[in-house]
């Protein structure tokens, strides 16, 4: 899995936390307690890239009428940034959405979720690749993201971060086009 796979699973987790399909207008108090500024650090904790530390910050905003979100900002690894962006809306008794452009094209697809109260659990899928996230708000200015790959018949947790809410917004500079590790 290459550094921007990973990234990827990230950025998709975190805008991932509006995604699930609760019950119609359930969802809601979730989705406006994610609204806003979010800064915080993040670790992979499994895998080849195991170790690494980035720090990411991101903007969140509801969908308009329909129950969902977008996700805009940047998540960096030592010098270098990369512009990330997802959506989700309700389609019908479940969400969809997508990181970047998703499975089709470098991204992720958002394929299923829960949100009950103060957590979300949601499905990843990228062409072989499938994963869960979690979204946990510990409290109203504290939320802690799992994302984890399936491994044969387990979750294996590869991703963690801790964000905190914040009114100021980092500016991150992007080295040229954005970047790629892949092997």
């Amino acid at each position: 899995m290459s550094v921007r796979s990973v990234a990827g699973l990230l950025v998709a987790g975190c805008a991932l936390m509006a995604a699930g399909p609760s019950a119609a207008g359930n969802e809601k108090p979730f989705f406006d307690r994610v609204v806003g500024n979010w800064t915080g650090p993040g670790e992979i904790v499994a895998g080849k890239y195991k170790g690494t530390k980035f720090v990411c910050t991101f903007a969140g905003e509801t969908a308009g009428k329909s129950a969902g979100m977008a996700l805009d900002g940047s998540c960096r690894v030592g010098l270098f940034s990369q512009k990330m962006r997802a959506e989700v809306r309700r389609k019908g008794d479940s969400f969809a959405g997508s990181f970047l452009d998703g499975a089709a094209g470098k991204g992720l697809d958002i394929v299923s979720g829960t949100i009950e109260r103060d957590a979300m659990v949601v499905g990843l899928n990228r062409k072989q690749l499938k994963g869960a996230m979690v979204a946990r708000l510990a409290d109203k200015d504290s939320l802690n993201i799992t994302v984890s790959v399936r491994v044969a018949e387990k979750l294996v947790p590869v991703i963690g971060m801790s964000l905190k809410r914040g009114e100021d917004t980092v500016t991150q500079t992007s080295l040229g086009t954005g970047f790629s590790l892949d092997d």
